[in-house]
């Protein structure tokens, strides 16, 4: 601990051999802190007219030679010159400029710690923190945005802690700057309830856009969709803000999860009515938040309108979108212009080129693009591309090629629970029990096991009959503490997203919801159809099985969605679950008998139902 900090070996280290900052992992827009105002004019109009940092070391070398250099007076404008500009060598100039001043207040240090967060050496920040302290300069109120910004890049949420404390203890708690870093710095480390204790705490009269804008990314970062889209309905209705560039794309991001259409569709209309025109951070928001709702037909239309401002990400998104609805051809062809256009394929594109060959079973087409991204552009496959195509040849029935390719894996590739999950999904489909049981050996070894994958062993034994082996494979799975993520099925009515579960009876309208739900099943059984129970892992008499199986979290959100959604309006649902036969065959027939467009995102990917039959053509 120095000077009240405390800094861990491998932070302290990263000054020696400064990092950059990786990119964010999507498209988040972040305001810069707030400019210092230079202490006169015209040590700024100096920091501007340098150039180079030979100019800079000219300048410094005449300030030696008139004895000029110690004060901070005169060596400011360079300082600031060689720390803010970015050139190669800056810094270490500006450190040099920096160690030579007589007394250095607290704007210099301000200035170099600022340099040090954009060079991307953020743990330098922290320890020239800890020097101002030591040498009995106290920080001000630009201080702390920018050492907290270098607890962020870090994740330093210890140190984050204790310079919260130092804020409260000098006076800064109520600054907007500070505030707003301080929620920043919390959501960046994974602490979002941290992040909405500082929202909190900033008076509500001085809560600006980019306070509700880094509330929003904490909860985008933590998953916390519904949060998220609450906040950012509360921070138009409750304080009438204008929501800026950042909290749209955190909004789209949480309607592209939670396959909220109708918000989604209410922040592109606002983003028209404010917006000049669409940069491609927002452009590239909305292809995914449409294609993840069920709009593939939007998602192209909004791509199409991106013309000349499409990159690699509004690429990536639009071929995996088009990957999510089946359509391997379309992303095929994206994917080709996207070449034609001269941008360079990365792994993330190939992710959705290899998972469209997959799901619309272009085996062929998918054995051609591997080749392509290993020797052409030279992409080295990692774990996600191994399982794309371990899943791409067991689709196709072609089991004991997609087990042997899992044997092939170079080192840097090992098998993983992803391609040997491919494959076990592939089994059931199958139904190869035998494999099956190897792949979910294999992934006991690797220790990745999840309780999803017991289930399906344990449903291809139930499946048999084999009460007892399926049995014991639940049994082996709860004692080695591996719980189920509890399946739901949600649909968006009037702009509120509504969630089930299976046997749900927590909903306000929950008479009507199993009184459409009985005329549905009524409406079934004249037409013909029996359900297939054949899936279901219950060691239980035919009549129980049915009354398990009608009232899915599904089909309780079809039901919902028919009863409040108007007359041919489309229905769309989104399930945590993979689609079984039985829902499918379900949906398909209900789409028929209402003579509605029923949508269903499930685990892998979209299934549009119309008139009876559905997009995936049954290859899912």
């Amino acid at each position: 601990m120095v000077g009240g900090l405390v800094l861990s070996q491998a932070q302290s280290h990263q000054i020696a051999t400064p990092r950059t900052a990786a990119p964010a992992p999507g498209p988040v827009l972040e305001k810069r802190p707030r400019e210092q105002a230079a202490p006169c004019g015209k040590p700024a109009a100096a920091a501007v007219s340098a150039r180079s940092v030979d100019e800079v070391r000219t300048a410094h070398a005449r300030h030696i030679k008139l004895g000029l250099n110690r004060s901070p007076r005169h060596a400011r404008p360079l300082l600031a010159a060689c720390a803010l500009s970015g050139w190669p060598g800056g810094m270490e100039l500006a450190a040099s400029i920096f160690d030579s001043l007589h007394e250095p207040e607290a704007f210099d240090y301000n200035t170099l710690m600022r340099g040090h967060v954009i060079s991307g050496g953020p743990a330098a920040a922290l320890l020239l923190y800890v020097d101002m302290l030591e040498a009995g300069v106290a920080p001000d109120s630009y201080t702390f945005p920018f050492v907290l910004k270098a607890c962020a890049q870090l994740a330093a949420l210890q140190q984050g802690r204790q310079l919260q404390a130092h804020v409260v203890k000098l006076g800064f708690q109520h600054d907007d700057h500070v505030q707003n870093s301080l929620i920043s710095l919390y959501g960046k480390c994974g602490e979002p309830a941290a992040a909405r204790l500082a929202f909190d705490g900033t008076e509500a009269g001085g809560r600006t856009a980019a306070s509700w804008s880094a509330l929003l990314a904490a909860y985008t970062r933590a998953g916390m969709w519904s949060e998220c889209l609450a906040s950012f309905g509360a921070m138009a209705r409750e304080e009438g803000r204008r929501p800026d560039e950042s909290s749209m794309v955190s909004a789209l991001s949480a309607c592209a999860h939670l396959g909220a259409h109708d918000a989604g569709r209410s922040i592109h209309c606002a983003l028209l009515r404010n917006a000049a025109g669409l940069n491609a951070i927002m452009g590239t928001a909305l292809v995914d938040m449409y294609a993840k709702c069920g709009r593939i037909d939007k998602a192209a239309a909004v791509f199409g309108a991106m013309g000349d401002d499409r990159n690699a990400w509004a690429y990536s998104s639009m071929v995996s979108g088009l990957a999510m609805h089946g359509d391997g051809r379309e992303a095929l062809r994206v994917f080709d212009a996207m070449l034609r256009e001269g941008h360079a394929p990365d792994a993330a594109v190939y992710v959705g080129v290899l998972n469209a060959c997959s799901r619309a079973g272009l085996l062929d087409d998918g054995l051609r693009c591997f080749d392509r991204m290993r020797l052409e552009h030279k992409v080295t496959p990692n774990a996600q591309h191994y399982g794309c195509m371990v899943d791409m040849l067991a689709r196709a029935g072609r089991l004991d090629e997609a087990r042997a390719l899992i044997g092939s894996m170079p080192p840097t590739g090992q098998p993983t629970d992803t391609a040997w999950r491919s494959l076990l999904n592939a089994c059931r489909i199958h139904g190869d029990l035998d494999l099956a049981e190897r792949a979910l050996q294999e992934l006991r070894r690797l220790g990745a096991a999840n309780a999803g994958d017991y289930v399906i062993v344990a449903g291809m034994h139930a499946r048999d009959k084999d009460w007892d082996a399926a049995a014991a494979l639940r049994t082996e799975a709860a004692d080695a503490g591996l719980a189920q993520c509890p399946g739901f099925s949600a649909v968006e009515v009037r702009g509120e997203v509504h969630r089930f579960v299976s046997q749900d009876m927590a909903h306000p309208r929950r008479h009507d919801i199993y009184e459409m739900l009985h005329q549905m099943e009524w409406q079934l059984r004249f037409d013909g159809y029996e359900p297939d129970t054949s899936e279901l892992a219950l060691d239980a008499g035919e009549e129980e099985k049915r009354r398990v199986v009608a009232a899915h979290s599904q089909k309780l959100a079809m039901a919902f969605g028919l009863l409040s959604t108007p007359e041919g309006a489309p229905v769309r649902i989104v399930t945590n679950l993979r689609m079984s036969k039985e829902c499918h065959a379900y949906s398909a027939r209900i789409s028929e008998i209402f003579g509605r467009e029923i949508v269903v995102r499930d685990r892998n990917r979209f299934h549009r139902f119309r008139s009876g039959a559905c997009t995936c053509r049954d290859y899912w």
